[in-house]
């Protein structure tokens, strides 16, 4: 294959898939620049060793698991740790951009705030069996743990989440009465 064919397909790929990646990655670092990067990563990494990639699940389900892996990386990096510390002693930041402003008015959102109080453990098997569609089976195998696991999870998080829902709502109702 050609140099230019191969470029082409990857700006094939890239187009096809970067979107979706983009957005598996956010939901699990919460910073769209980050959730860029991560993305950017994956497609160079796979670009470097596409000859691996063997066929055995679906292209899309493999990238995916490379994001999913380079956001675990990322989130147990010592980088996000100082971040996450220097924006807890500094506030956060106060520059409006588009991006910002849009990031914003997602989080405001019942649904996604409740989710992002949850813990990692629980928030993937969500996102990944409500927001990607996953079968258990596949989520199973993409987490490299048993399907009882992931089920068991998966039940866990959605009473967690059904209890956080249920405490936002308590309080902006106590909000609303003062």
């Amino acid at each position: 294959m050609k140099v230019g064919e191969v470029v082409t397909e990857i700006e094939e790929i890239i187009a096809e898939h970067g979107d979706y990646l983009l957005r598996v990655a956010y939901l699990y670092v919460k910073n769209n620049a980050t959730a860029e990067d991560i993305v950017q990563d994956v497609f160079i990494a796979f670009y470097e060793k596409q000859d691996q990639y063997r066929g055995e699940a679906s292209l899309r389900t493999y990238l995916v698991k490379m994001t999913v892996n380079r956001s675990h990386d990322y989130l147990r990096s010592w980088k996000n740790k100082r971040t996450m510390l220097f924006e807890k002693i500094k506030g956060r930041g106060t520059t409006h951009t588009p991006e910002r402003a849009m990031i914003e008015k997602v989080e405001k959102q019942e649904l996604v705030d409740a989710l992002f109080t949850l813990s990692i453990t629980y928030r993937e098997v969500l996102i990944l069996y409500y927001f990607q569609e996953m079968t258990t089976v596949e989520i199973a195998e993409l987490l490299e743990r048993p399907e009882a696991t992931v089920r068991t999870r998966l039940q866990r998080a959605r009473k967690q989440l059904g209890n956080r829902i249920i405490d936002y709502e308590w309080e902006e109702l106590g909000r609303e009465s003062i």
